[in-house]
């Protein structure tokens, strides 16, 4: 029996809450535009993209060191809590991991803010490492929204 985990970071960022949060809804527009080194492609198949029960194709660029293609559905919404939560439904991290789930929260912090990111997940076998990989490609998005938002 594979073992499972959970894992989070907290990252401090510049950029206000609900300007943050606005930007990282937008994702599917703005990361293939903004990152097109990282992301070749999000399209929504299901939904609006936003809402809760979305489905979204991710193909990511040459560089992805471990996944080229997701497919993600959005479980839960709550824009007055500025919280998203997403579980990968098909694709590439699906070969190390028989489940994946993650979560984001952008809470007020002062002048800026502060954007909590958690996964829970399932290894495929034992020799699987934790998905350290995926939470710093996370904290790297994170950190570019932040730095494009204080360029506007």
């Amino acid at each position: 029996m594979a073992s499972g985990g959970k894992l989070e970071v907290d990252v401090e960022i510049k950029s206000a809450a609900k300007k943050f949060w606005d930007n990282i809804r937008d994702s599917t527009n703005l990361f293939p535009k903004a990152f097109p080194d990282q992301y070749k492609s999000i399209e929504i198949l299901e939904g609006d993209g936003k809402a809760a029960g979305s489905i979204r194709l991710f193909t990511y660029a040459e560089g992805s060191p471990l996944v080229k293609v997701s497919k993600e559905r959005i479980d839960t919404v709550d824009e007055a809590k500025k919280e998203v939560s997403y579980s990968v439904i098909e694709g590439d991290l699906l070969k190390y991991y028989r489940s994946f789930k993650a979560t984001i929260v952008v809470t007020p912090k002062g002048d800026g803010s502060l954007v909590k990111w958690m996964c829970e997940y399932e290894k495929a076998s034992e020799d699987v490492e934790v998905p350290h990989v995926i939470k710093d490609f996370v904290v790297k998005n994170f950190l570019e929204v932040d730095e494009l938002i204080l360029k506007e």
